[in-house]
């Protein structure tokens, strides 16, 4: 039985530890160059060295985008940046572009390197001329169904992996290459700059009538016409493995370390119950009303069963989503005295109804009954962002789990 790797994003080294610890196989995650989230945080060579060591004492490994659609001015640099990289231990890097792969190529030809999906690939003899190239794992385009991966997968080599995504937010443009961004905000969604218009709210204006602005679809606050739903496969695991896809990857670089602790478990949770018993696995509608507790838009399969429709964008809001809210992280926890150390991530008051969770178990449910700062003094509220606190645990609680609380409860 063929075992996925489940490849988690990272935008700084807080989420690349959490993704880990979450259950993560690897991470992959953007330099302060030649990739394609600027907005996310990004990591310094020095913060990187750190995660890949972080990474590589737990057996998990740590891939590079490199994957911009670049000008000249771009490559600049990027040979001795290949060359850092490979000094640090990359496990590999992601490139769409010929000419970044033929730098690092020739600058050092150890260094793996994956094809991304922003290179569209789509069938079998393009994945053939990256292999004989040396290539040795591909992401696929977003736009293949399921059979169509299938297919790819029983002819390809045996020594070639295929990834794909399965879970997050969705390009409206085909494998994310859209001049959208240029048009609108002049910003090169290519070059890393995306500025999101495939999910502003439009309207129709006519010639002869400036000023008049008529909904494009009929809804008295116009329409979103080219925002899609997000990906989630987590129902279809047996479907995915049984395929042959060598690598799950989930989608969200400037997402929240909570968005990725909480999407992780559950495909980990998914991905580990079909592999221990095929034949009597069960899906967990927990999974997916776990996930539904960070921040997210409606679901659609995207591609692997059908083309998507109308069905699957969203065309009365943009916005995400959200039931809970990210409170707390576990730092410490005093077994005797059954008492955590928490980091304030969003106020909390005495009398509040939280839940508690962490990897590979079941969350639990309590109120806050008590609360001390730093200096033992009772309070009744957490108001400063980061702040130091303690608090009762009713269960065994340990460091990097999390605290959340429903927005229904406030």
């Amino acid at each position: 039985m063929n075992k996925p790797e489940l490849l988690a994003p990272a935008g700084d080294l807080e989420k690349l530890k959490m993704a880990i610890h979450y259950g993560a196989d690897a991470v992959y995650l953007g330099g302060e160059q030649f990739g394609l989230r600027k907005t996310s945080k990004n990591f310094t060579l020095d913060e990187m060295k750190d995660g890949i060591e972080f990474a590589h004492r737990r057996d998990k490994k740590i891939y590079v985008t490199m994957n911009i659609v670049p000008h000249d001015e771009d490559l600049e640099g990027l040979d001795d940046y290949a060359r850092r990289l490979y000094d640090i231990d990359v496990d590999g890097v992601i490139v769409s572009d010929p000419g970044i792969y033929s730098i690092i190529n020739r600058t050092v030809p150890e260094l793996p390197i994956h094809i991304s999906t922003q290179a569209s690939v789509t069938n079998y003899e393009t994945i053939m001329f990256w292999y004989g190239l040396g290539i040795r794992r591909i992401v696929l385009a977003r736009e293949l169904s399921l059979s169509e991966i299938g297919s790819i997968v029983d002819r390809v080599p045996d020594d070639l992996e295929i990834e794909t995504f399965v879970h997050g937010a969705m390009c409206i443009s085909y494998s994310g290459r859209c001049l959208l961004s240029n048009y609108m905000a002049g910003r090169d969604a290519n070059r890393g700059e995306c500025a999101h218009p495939c999910r502003w709210k439009y309207n129709l204006v006519e010639e002869k009538r400036p000023g008049e602005f008529y909904p494009v679809y009929e809804n008295e606050r116009g329409t979103f016409i080219f925002n899609s739903k997000d990906l989630c496969m987590i129902e279809y695991i047996p479907e995915l493995i049984q395929t042959g896809i060598g690598s799950f990857k989930i989608e969200g670089r400037v997402k929240s370390s909570y968005y990725v602790a909480t999407v992780i478990r559950s495909y980990r949770a998914a991905i580990d119950e079909y592999l221990a018993d095929p034949e009597n696995y069960i899906f967990d509608p927990i999974w997916l009303d776990e996930i539904k507790k960070a921040s997210y838009r409606d679901f659609t399969t995207g591609f692997y069963f059908d083309r998507p429709t109308g069905k699957d964008q969203v065309s009365k809001t943009s916005s995400y989503i959200r039931n809970y809210d990210y409170i707390g992280l576990v730092l410490d926890y005093d077994e005797d005295a059954k008492i955590a150390t928490i980091e304030q991530r969003n106020r909390m008051f005495i009398g509040d109804r939280i839940e508690i969770f962490g990897p590979n178990r079941k969350h639990f449910t309590q109120s806050i009954d008590e609360m001390w700062d730093e200096d033992g003094d009772r309070i009744e509220v957490a108001p400063h962002p980061q702040q130091i606190i303690k608090m009762k645990m009713d269960h065994r609680v340990q460091n990097w789990d999390m605290l959340r609380r429903s927005r229904e409860t406030e």
